[in-house]
């Protein structure tokens, strides 16, 4: 990566590296890195991702207990698992640009890697682990507030406790009288080992939102997400 491009990353992750090494590797996919010596250590992203998820779970735990002191043990549970599921995770990736940065190979560019949520989730959380090697957990976990949880916080406000979108638009729907939402598959695309998912979501003829993932159950998460924005933002009574 070149100093320019570097610094353009730096400044949209709101952070310095002082080990430039880490952030390269965060972003390196391991369809990019050609079959090597398996005695050497790996230069792809997968171990960043693995301590990226630890780390995660970590500060975000943290964060709630924190900030929610009121909150059950199974209100906290909860609250993590929508924190650091893919579709958050990706969610942060793109406000972020992260795809534009992502080394591939070239079947990976060629299918749409660069926008696929599931490298984007993985991306973020090596980013995660990289700056926690980078610098340790103080910074780790400012990013992680920065990045992840305060637009989530403002994003869902009471609704974060429920488990997942699809269960946030159900109650939702539930607490203003209005029938179920209705999901269907209207796309997908790609080889069986690496599908992508399109669902429409059909809330009661008052708005409809299109979500994608690599599987049916995550693409129906970012198209309940989706609805239960525009819900929100329409005031619906």
């Amino acid at each position: 990566m070149s100093a320019d491009r570097l610094a353009e990353l730096e400044q949209s992750i709101g952070y310095r590296f002082r080990r430039p090494e880490l952030i390269e590797r965060a972003l390196t996919h391991r369809s990019a890195v050609a079959d090597g010596d398996v005695t050497q250590p790996r230069a792809d992203n997968e171990q960043l991702e693995y301590l990226g998820d630890a780390v995660l779970g970590m500060v975000v735990s943290e964060y709630l207990v924190s900030a929610f002191a009121h909150w059950s043990e199974g209100q906290l549970s909860k609250s993590r698992a929508r924190l650091v599921n893919a579709v958050s995770l990706c969610s942060a990736a793109r406000r972020l640009g992260l795809g534009t940065y992502l080394r591939l190979g070239k079947g990976e560019e060629k299918t749409g890697g660069r926008d696929k949520p599931t490298l984007l989730a993985d991306a973020f959380e090596a980013l995660v682990a990289a700056i926690y090697l980078d610098a340790g957990v103080p910074d780790a976990r400012e990013f992680v507030r920065r990045a992840l949880l305060e637009p989530a916080i403002e994003m869902h406000g009471g609704l974060l406790e429920l488990s997942d979108h699809k269960s946030a638009l159900q109650e939702f729907l539930q607490a203003k009288g209005l029938p179920p939402a209705r999901y269907d598959v209207v796309r997908e695309s790609g080889p069986d080992h690496q599908k992508i998912f399109w669902i429409q979501v059909d809330v009661s003829g008052l708005a409809k939102a299109t979500g994608m993932g690599p599987n049916k159950k995550e693409a129906e998460q970012s198209a309940a997400s989706q609805a239960l924005e525009l819900l929100r933002a329409d005031k619906v009574r």
